[in-house]
């Protein structure tokens, strides 16, 4: 959905699609905590995503794991990307026993920084994502952080 991607690069091919589920999986099997599906408790359907994600070294603030999210439109507007990414962040803190996660996302973004300031999270600049070509219009992205204890 280009509503969905709007502060992503591009929409994902189907198989850009398949792939990162494969790397999901893999992560998950590997470490045994990665991205989660979401579903909506009342009927079951899928909401989407969230859960947590190890830094990539290129970034500025690794090394570091991200909680982060992605829901569907059908899914905007209910709570749903802030209860899971609290339940995230939980999992963070009290099972993997982390100082801080970190999110962040392009500086238009602003529903994901209201989930974040929902979720207690502080700004901590901005910086030039690595993945994101130079002059595309979403390269510069505001990091947060929460520390354990906040």
């Amino acid at each position: 959905d280009p509503r969905v991607m709007e502060h992503f690069v591009a929409p994902l091919t189907r198989e850009q699609s398949d792939a990162t589920l494969a790397r999901v999986r893999e992560g998950i099997d590997r470490r045994g905590w990665g991205w989660w599906l979401l579903e909506r408790r009342s009927d079951g359907a899928f909401a989407g995503f969230t859960g947590l994600s190890p830094v990539r070294e290129e970034f500025p603030m690794a090394p570091a794991v991200e909680v982060g999210w992605r829901l569907p439109v059908h899914a905007w507007d209910a709570g749903y990307a802030t209860e899971a990414a609290r339940a995230a962040i939980a999992f963070a803190f009290e099972t993997l026993r982390l100082r801080e996660t970190v999110s962040f996302t392009a500086t238009s973004n602003a529903r994901s920084m209201a989930v974040m300031q929902r979720l207690g999270m502080a700004p901590d600049g901005t910086f030039e994502h690595p993945a994101v070509p130079e002059g595309h219009r979403i390269r510069t992205h505001v990091l947060y952080r929460l520390r354990n204890g906040d």
